[in-house]
């Protein structure tokens, strides 16, 4: 984990084949809150495409390096404060040993804050 207790999995199912639902909690009292932005707490984007990268690196087994990202849509603010708890649906594809695309909705309650696609290959 890059940034020290600022999540934690509550767990990891595979759905499907390529399939997986992880559930994380932010922790809203970590640092990067303080800053981003003092008083009125917003997830940083960098943040969660982090976030998606060790999810994947975990289901890999394997450390991964971003080539690319495209279709980034930030949808909806994540405060951590009101929506901690989100659920990534994480869909893997690609030959496992060159290019490993990932392709990500992230989702709290019932809204949509995230969709992306990932392009990763192993270090």
């Amino acid at each position: 984990m890059l940034l020290k207790d600022f999540y934690t999995v509550e767990g990891v199912e595979n759905v499907s084949e390529g399939k997986y639902k992880a559930v994380v909690v932010l922790n809203n009292k970590h640092a990067v809150f303080q800053g981003h932005f003092p008083g009125n707490p917003v997830m940083p984007g960098v943040c969660m495409m982090q976030i998606i990268k060790e999810l994947s690196q975990e289901i890999i087994g394997s450390s991964l390096f971003m080539k690319s990202a495209s279709n980034v849509k930030f949808m909806a603010l994540i405060n951590p404060d009101k929506n901690p708890r989100l659920q990534l649906e994480l869909e893997i594809s690609g030959d496992l040993e060159s290019e490993i695309k990932v392709k990500n909705t992230t989702i709290f309650d019932e809204t949509v804050a995230l969709k992306l696609t990932n392009t990763y290959k192993k270090v």
